[in-house]
């Protein structure tokens, strides 16, 4: 193998300051750690970025070290088809799918949209998240964010219908979806969903836990609910039809955009509505997940609008508007 052949990876933990704090049902945070995977070949570097998860008992040192583990394999002819099968769903996976789409669109001299053979990204609307917190804390958060056309609201279970509608009565205007992270129960989920209804919500995400969310196909839903921790890639899809309207895909639950693409044309074909969304992460975690937009009723790209901080060539935001990524930053 000549040296312009030669193909290396590198990993690394990146911290990025959150501005304030994030709170959904599970807990707080204040700052978002993600591992960057970088494979180089012939002065070429394709990157990626993913954000491990506790709630799949991921962490960033494993994340990293299953990552690196790979490297053997990346300098053998690793390619993103042989990927899928070489490393489980998850977010190590994804960083290393998407640095290498990054590499083989800058080999080719093309944007990865074209290079696949989808859609070109267009600018779209991203849902902007409000925390967590009390009803008057959160009408004051959606007070200086009710400009904005699509706001996501975390909830947390008691007293939920307080919160919403003290968001609702904050931001008149504003379209409205609500995320539960499972903290909803059967008791109260019907309770909650009138609530959401009542107060004009667009759409549920995962109001109970997953692998506990039966009810969902035994009540008349009275507005579009989505799976989030309860969908994962295709193979996950096809249980959830009666229990679901829409399926939230994110690049560290799919293992990456190629499986993230493939999962949307089929959750298209079951009849599901799509919802892209992010952990709060930079712009090199929302760069690939564009790719899905042109597919998608629901773009919640948001998690560099909640940093202290973005990366250098970050995605370009205007106001809620979210750009396609440059080349400069990814694809």
């Amino acid at each position: 193998m000549t040296s312009s052949k030669l193909v290396t990876l590198a990993a690394r933990i990146e911290r990025f300051p959150i501005a304030g704090s994030f709170t959904i049902s599970r807990g707080a945070k204040t700052e978002a750690v993600t591992v960057v995977a970088e494979v180089n070949r012939g002065g070429l570097t394709g990157r990626g970025e993913c954000v491990p998860y506790p709630r799949y008992g991921e962490t960033p040192e494993a994340t990293l070290a299953a990552i690196q583990a790979m490297q053997e394999a990346v300098a053998g002819g690793l390619t993103r088809e042989t990927l899928q099968a070489a490393m489980p769903s998850g977010a190590a996976r994804n960083a290393l799918d998407c640095a290498l789409m990054d590499l083989e669109a800058k080999a080719a001299g093309l944007r990865a949209w074209n290079l696949l053979g989808r859609p070109a990204p267009e600018e779209r609307t991203t849902a902007y998240t409000i925390s967590l917190a009390t009803p008057e804390a959160m009408a004051a958060a959606t007070t200086k964010a009710a400009h904005r056309p699509l706001l996501k609201i975390k909830l947390g279970g008691d007293g939920d219908p307080e919160r919403i509608a003290a968001v609702r009565k904050a931001a008149p205007e504003a379209e409205l979806i609500v995320d539960a992270n499972e903290a909803w129960t059967e008791a109260d989920l019907e309770a909650n969903l009138a609530a959401c209804a009542a107060s004009g919500v667009t759409l549920v995400e995962q109001p109970l836990p997953a692998g506990r969310d039966e009810a969902l196909a035994r009540i008349k839903r009275p507005l579009a609910v989505c799976a989030d921790e309860s969908v994962h890639d295709r193979s996950s899809l096809a249980p959830l039809r009666e229990r679901y309207d829409a399926v939230n895909i994110k690049l560290d639950k799919t293992g990456g955009l190629t499986e993230a693409l493939a999962m949307a044309d089929a959750a298209r074909a079951l009849g599901f509505e799509i919802m892209i969304g992010c952990m709060v992460a930079s712009s090199l975690s929302m760069a690939p997940a564009m790719l899905v937009t042109p597919q998608a009723r629901f773009v919640d790209l948001d998690g560099p609008l909640l940093l202290a901080r973005d990366r250098d060539h970050g995605l370009r935001y205007d106001g809620s508007l979210v750009y396609p990524p440059d080349v400069s930053l990814w694809g």
